[in-house]
Formats: C-alpha cells, structure tokens, sequence
C-alpha cells in the first residue's frame, strides 16, 4: 500500500520505461532503414497525435490519483485505472504480434515506434515533474505552516 503520492511517481517510472523500450525499437529499426523526408514528417505527426493523446491521459489520471482520499494508502497498481490495463493489454499484445510476425515492415516500424515512444517518454516525463512539483509545494506549504 501506497500513498497517492506515490502512485504518481509509479505511473512515472511505468510510463517512461514504455516510453524508453518503445523508442529504443522504433530507433534499433529506424538505423536499419533509409529515411526520406516523408517519413520524417510521418513519425513527427505520430508524436504529435500520441503526445496531444497521451497528455490528455496523464491529466486524467492525474486527476483521478489527487482525487484519492486524504493521507489513506492505496494498492501500487491503481495508477492506472481498469481501462488503461486493457488498453495497455490490447497495444502490447498487438504490438508484440506485429513484430513477432514481421507484418510490418521496418520503415513503418520506424517510424511509428519513434513517434510512439518519444511520445509515451514525454508523458512519463509529465508524470514525473508533477511529482516533482507537487512534492516541493507540498515541502513549502509544511514550512510555511511552521
């Protein structure tokens, strides 16, 4: 059992290393390839579509985890909610399948992994200075209140 708090630097930890392993595929193919500007711009847009998605979902889930009760402790695993487990489920197994059966090829892999993880990294990133910046205001408002 956990303080919410810490539910908040768990989803951290958990995002960014998605977000890391993701990009390392999506760079281990992207050196196997030649790019061409086309997907350049293929794998920006990818970032900006997950990144905009991903940024909603850390709000959410931000908000979810401080509406928590008070000082009460709560199971590690509630940093993400019933259906971001499902969906997490569904994209890995996909994702896992796709690469397993080389149904892609490794330009697109490249190119959507890239977006992807950069994308998935930038919202652990979000996660992380929230607990970072909550937890210096929290430290500030006990200093104050001395």
């Amino acid at each position: 059992m956990v303080q919410k708090q810490t539910l908040v630097l768990i989803a951290a930890l958990v995002w960014t290393a998605a977000g890391a392993n993701i990009l390392r595929l999506g760079i281990a193919a992207a050196v196997s390839v030649h790019w061409e500007w086309w997907m350049v711009l293929s794998a920006l847009a990818v970032f900006l579509l997950f990144g905009a998605m991903f940024g909603m979902i850390v709000k959410k889930h931000l908000r979810r985890i401080y509406g928590y009760d008070g000082d009460r402790k709560h199971c590690f695993l509630k940093f993400f909610d019933i259906k971001a487990y499902i969906l997490m489920g569904i994209m890995m197994t996909g994702g896992i399948l796709l690469r397993t059966l080389h149904a892609i090829p490794d330009r697109c892999t490249a190119m959507f992994y890239t977006g992807l993880g950069a994308g998935l990294t930038l919202a652990g990133l979000a996660f992380f200075v929230n607990y970072i910046v909550r937890r210096i205001r929290d430290k500030q408002t006990e200093k104050d209140g001395e």
